[in-house]
């Protein structure tokens, strides 16, 4: 339980950082948009894990003995991506020349921005599922964990980037990332050791 709690909180940071970059750069958020983004997040992260252990379910007979391998390599590299993406950009979430409360790329009152970034933060959690079929383990409560991780976290991060956000919205993804990486470790040292 405490490990599916630590993937939920490090996958729910991607979104988190858009929750947080939307309440900073949407002018006028209310609180149908963020229940709305809030929903969309944690309904992709749900279903991005169902879908990749399916697709791990299919190629686990062929790939059990590196198993351990390919799911410290995915969280791993999942992990690095968020730390580097930490450190790019201090506020990507404004286009340029914008200022915070302006509409810029993360204005999730608009659907097809929002349906684009449900699926763009939640791609990680499809790896995670893979990872999860290729170790035999159910999904079910972990995705349920993740869905509902991701839509609290969500809805903490557009309320908190309407007010003070753009102070930790990089510390977050790092956060995150850091989780994955050791979650990755962990694993592989389980099987290995």
């Amino acid at each position: 339980m405490f490990q599916t709690l630590l993937i939920a909180i490090g996958l729910s940071m991607d979104a988190f950082a858009v929750s947080v970059s939307s309440g900073i750069c949407t002018d006028q958020l209310k609180a149908r948009h963020i229940l709305r983004g809030s929903f969309s997040f944690g309904l992709f992260q749900f279903a991005m894990p169902v879908l990749g252990w399916f697709l791990g379910t299919y190629f686990r007979v062929y790939i059990q003995k590196i198993d351990h391998w390919i799911a410290f390599v995915l969280l791993a590299f999942i992990g690095i991506k968020m730390v580097i993406e930490s450190f790019e950009n201090e506020n990507p979430a404004c286009e340029d020349g914008e200022t915070p409360q302006k509409k810029g790329k993360t204005d999730v009152r608009d659907v097809k921005i929002l349906l684009t970034l449900s699926i763009a933060t939640s791609i990680d959690a499809l790896a995670v599922g893979l990872s999860y079929s290729l170790l035999g383990k159910a999904i079910l409560f972990p995705a349920l964990t993740i869905g509902a991780v991701t839509f609290g976290v969500c809805l903490a991060g557009f309320e908190f980037g309407k007010r003070i956000g753009y102070l930790i919205e990089k510390r977050a993804e790092l956060a995150g990332g850091i989780i994955l990486i050791a979650i990755g470790l962990k694993i592989l040292l389980e099987h290995l050791l």
